[in-house]
């Protein structure tokens, strides 16, 4: 009988009846080309939401503060729960954001101008880190709908050397701490453990109302998106198949650049 904890071994899983033969990359080859894999899904997530949260109103401007923490089992249906241990894969939500600041503002000037806005400040998101090579034997292949798989990396002590800012080259974590999973074993790697980049954005709306008669008028605006032009980097490479590839650690993607809109209505 294969017990929970030689499911792990591949090479004592050899000796034993119904355990399956190896690929030569580790996975394992199954019950033979006539059979398929099954997926079993469960609603079991669990998760826990715990935040401070503040309000400022100053006449037609808002000021808005958050700080919070999500834990979960699973943040979505993609990731996938440790079957022999649902609670090792109880950490920090992929979506959960430490600390969020919204301030909006709408001023009206003299002679029809008005500027309105929205500013953001917020820490940036978690890393999920996986591995997408079922080196653990376990069978947790993605399906076209789990694919945020089970295994994670192997971690060394040591310093993460976050860096946030990509800017200058380096990589968004110490990538030497982590490496493959061992054959036949789970990562030791928490799937969520430190964050991304956070955002620093400003929007902003300059418009002004030109009247021609009492029933006619042109709306003129001047619309900014990320109007700063600050980068808005996305989170690095984290799946563990990338260890051995530069994208791992890299910030590879970031969005859009400042976008300027001019809009113009006429009502009649």
């Amino acid at each position: 009988m294969l017990l929970p904890e030689n499911i792990g071994n591949p090479q004592l899983c050899l000796t034993l009846p119904g355990c399956g033969p190896f690929a030569e990359n580790g996975a394992r080859v199954g019950l033979g080309p006539d059979y398929g894999s099954m997926t079993a899904q469960k609603t079991i997530g669990n998760s826990n939401f715990n935040a401070l949260e503040a309000t400022l109103r100053i006449g037609t401007a808002s000021f808005a503060y958050t700080y919070s923490k999500s834990i979960d089992d699973a943040s979505n249906l993609g990731e996938q729960i440790n079957p022999l241990n649902e609670r090792a894969t109880r950490v920090i939500s992929a979506f959960d954001l430490r600390q969020n600041f919204v301030a909006t503002y709408y001023y009206n000037f003299k002679k029809g101008f008005t500027i309105s806005g929205t500013t953001r400040f917020s820490s940036g998101f978690p890393i999920t880190l996986f591995d997408d090579s079922d080196r653990s034997l376990l069978g947790t292949l993605g399906n076209g709908v789990n694919n945020e798989l089970l295994d994670t990396p192997q971690i060394s002590p040591g310093p993460l050397k976050i860096n946030t800012n990509p800017r200058n080259s380096r990589p968004a974590f110490n990538t030497s701490l982590f490496a493959p999973e061992t054959l036949g074993q789970l990562g030791n790697s928490a799937r969520r453990f430190f964050y991304g980049p956070g955002i620093e954005n400003f929007d902003v709306q300059v418009a002004k109302t030109v009247h021609l008669t009492e029933s006619k008028s042109f709306d003129i605006r001047i619309e900014a998106f990320n109007a700063f032009n600050h980068a808005q980097f996305y989170g690095p490479s984290s799946v563990d198949g990338e260890i051995n590839d530069s994208n791992f650690g890299t910030v590879v993607s970031a969005a859009p650049p400042r976008l300027i809109q001019l809009a113009l209505k006429f009502k009649f």
